[in-house]
């Protein structure tokens, strides 16, 4: 049974990039790494760049990820509609590889008889509630979204509480970008919880440029950051171990 991990970006924007590298070139990045980036794009009374439209979608595929246009005011029934998707769709193409590997054929879930695919989809449902997670999100603070921020940060502490609901261990980082000094602003570290978004996002300022090719560069760093500590603990822990033998 599947028992790794399961890690998102999870991109909050309401228009194109204007700066740095090609977002659409770094998510593919991403993908290759094991990482899948999943964008919802924040409408406002109808108006969203066709550019800017067609950037999003570029790079949720070019991620591996889910991309959804949506309402400033339906975002948090979107950004765990998204999480949640991008999870199942992760978790399926791992079954999917494990049973090609079984049956020696091109099989996916789909092919399978009704009741065979019914049972490994209570499989795909059962991991997608125990499963470890990380998201790290990326929150577009360029001038449009000055107003949107309020619904942002509503959606995320929803995020969190739905997510925690689950028996899999959730690990969530937040980003902002422009940041007030640099093109990316780390404004809360790996946490399980996001309830301190609270006091944090009435302090953000919005304006300026929106890098979201270094945002996701930035965001691939702080995985790889994560995933480097984590291996400095473990052999630590095991020299520990070593040692009291």
């Amino acid at each position: 049974m599947y028992t790794g991990k399961i890690r998102q970006i999870l991109l909050l924007t309401d228009g194109c990039s204007n700066q740095g590298e090609d977002p659409i070139a770094m998510a593919a990045l991403a993908k290759e790494q094991g990482i899948s980036v999943n964008v919802i794009g924040v409408m406002e009374q109808d108006v969203i760049d066709e550019k800017g439209l067609t950037e999003i979608e570029g790079i949720a595929m070019s991620g591996g990820g889910v991309s959804q246009i949506v309402y400033a005011q339906q975002l948090s029934q979107t950004v765990q509609m998204v999480t949640r998707k991008a999870m199942t769709q992760t978790i399926q193409g791992v079954v999917n590889r494990e049973l090609q590997q079984i049956l020696g054929r091109s099989q996916t879930i789909e092919d399978l008889p009704p009741e065979k695919r019914g049972e490994v989809m209570e499989v795909v449902d059962e991991l997608g509630e125990t499963v470890e997670l990380e998201v790290l999100i990326l929150v577009d603070t360029s001038a449009s979204m000055k107003h949107k921020l309020p619904t942002v940060k509503e959606a995320l502490l929803d995020l969190s509480l739905s997510l925690n609901a689950r028996t899999g261990d959730n690990q969530f980082a937040v980003f902002v970008f422009p940041g007030k000094k640099n093109d990316v602003e780390k404004i809360l570290d790996w946490t399980p919880k996001l309830q301190t978004l609270t006091s944090i996002f009435s302090q953000l300022t919005t304006g300026g440029i929106t890098p979201t090719g270094p945002a996701i560069r930035t965001a691939l760093s702080s995985f790889s950051s994560k995933r480097s500590l984590r291996s400095l603990l473990n052999s630590d822990d095991e020299s520990f171990l070593e040692e009291s033998m």
